[in-house]
This record gives C-alpha cells, structure tokens and sequence, in this order.
C-alpha cells in the first residue's frame, strides 16, 4: 500500500514541477521512489538514507547524460526532492510499524522487551488519528471562529484561530487513541505515557500544520488548487497526505530519543 501510495504522490508532485515547465526524470524519480519503502521494510531509515545518497548520485549522472544545460538545475533539484519528498519522507511509515524489531536491531533485544511487538500499529493509528483530527478541527475551527489569517500568502483560508482548534483537536484524538487502546489493547501501548501521548500529540499536530503550509506553498507556486483528483472532490493523493509526510518521520525519530531516554 505504502507503494502505490508513493508512486502516486511522487507522480503528483512531477506534474506540479511539469506545470512550472521543468522537466524531471519521471521514470527515473518513481523507480526510486518506490524502491525507498522496498528498502526500509528489509533494512532500515539507515539503508534507506544510503538509497537516497545513491539516487542524488544517479539523478546527476543521469543528467549529466541528457546534456541539458539550460534545465539541468530544476531537473536535478525537482528529481530529487519528489524522491525524498514524498518516497523517503513516506517510507518511515513503515519503519514507524516495525518499531519494535527497529528498537531490537539497534540497541538489542533487552531494549525491546518493554515494547510489544505491535506497539508499531498503535504508533501509526495515534500519529495518522492525530494529525487527521488535527485537520478536521482546523477547518471546523476556522468555519467558526476564523479571525486572523495564519499565513495569508500561502493559504488564505487558514486562520490562527483554526489552527488552534486543529491542535486541541489533535491533543484530544491522541489522548482518546492512548486510552482505547490502553482498555483492549494494553500490551501495545504500555510504553507510551499519558505524558508522552500529550506531548507527541502537541508536537505532531504543529508539525502537521506545517506540512500542510509546505504542501500548499508547492501548489500556489505551481498555480494549481489540487496536486491531483484522483479522490473526487478532496483532491490528489499529496493532497490527503501532505501533512503525514512530515508527521510519521517526526513520530519514528522522536520515539527513537524517547526509547533511548528511557532504556538508557
């Protein structure tokens, strides 16, 4: 799933470089986008991040051979960035699911024994609930109390006050994901505190907001409303995701500093 995913976001975000009039290595971009979670799910970010080394190497070999001058700046920089936009950024996703077999390989399996072997799931269902309620409710919020423009050049629409209530709302959906699956499903959420749940909640409903920002940025630079309409009436797939693709890695790495605080 994370695959097609990638595959549509990444040939999405060509098209709004496309409609500036670069052009990127498409079919270069998408095979190295895709092979991105490929990496990840039988390695590790570590492989991954080597992986993203290789392509940066490649995209300007690459170039070099089409002998394009006068485009070879916006090829690579466009080629590039999709990959890690949108195939790198997303395939922590699946590094976030394995977090206990991620916390096993890098510091043992003593390290792990606090953590259930699905604790990845509960991870990903309270990053995603989170960040999507956060949305919710920074729409809602805006509809209702929207006052001050947030970021006026950007994204006209969205107020301060919204993106206020969007946070409360995301604090909120995290605290109730804790204590759902705290009363079915202990084992997998047992070394996540109340304390963590908020404050993770907090950081990744700011955070979601700003991806949100970036993703909107991107568009209005490529004068477009939607990345796409392949989902009728609430746009393309960048469009759905935009504000996860810089959540799940926020999650992954800071549930990385928070397991290594508490194992030591």
């Amino acid at each position: 799933m994370i695959m097609g995913i990638v595959l549509l976001g990444l040939r999405e975000f060509y098209r709004l470089i496309e409609d500036k009039g670069a052009h990127p290595l498409v079919g270069f971009g998408l095979a190295a986008g895709v092979a991105i979670p490929v990496v990840a799910y039988v390695g590790n970010e570590y492989h991954a991040t080597i992986l993203m080394t290789a392509t940066l190497l490649a995209v300007m070999v690459a170039q070099v051979g089409k002998a394009e001058i006068s485009e070879a700046l916006a090829s690579i920089s466009g080629t590039f960035f999709g990959v890690f936009y949108v195939g790198w950024l997303l395939s922590h996703a699946i590094v976030l699911r394995q977090f206990h077999d991620v916390v096993s390989a890098k510091w043992g399996a003593s390290a792990a024994e606090g953590i259930s072997p699905d604790a990845g799931a509960f991870y990903m269902i309270y990053t995603v609930a989170s960040v999507v309620m956060c949305d919710v409710g920074a729409y809602f919020g805006g509809r209702a109390w929207g006052r001050r423009k947030l970021a006026p050049q950007i994204s006209p629409a969205k107020t301060v006050e919204g993106a206020l209530a969007g946070i409360v709302a995301g604090i909120s959906t995290g605290l109730v994901a804790k204590g759902v699956f705290d009363l079915a499903w202990p084992s997998m959420s047992r070394d996540f505190s109340w304390l963590a749940a908020l404050l993770f909640a907090l950081v990744l409903s700011i955070v979601g907001i700003i991806g949100d920002l970036v993703e909107s940025l991107l568009k209005r630079d490529a004068r477009v409303k939607d990345t796409g309409s392949l989902l009728p009436g609430t746009g393309g797939v960048l469009d759905r995701i935009d504000s996860n693709l810089l959540a799940i890695p926020v999650m992954y790495y800071g549930l990385l500093a928070y397991t290594y605080l508490r194992v030591g």
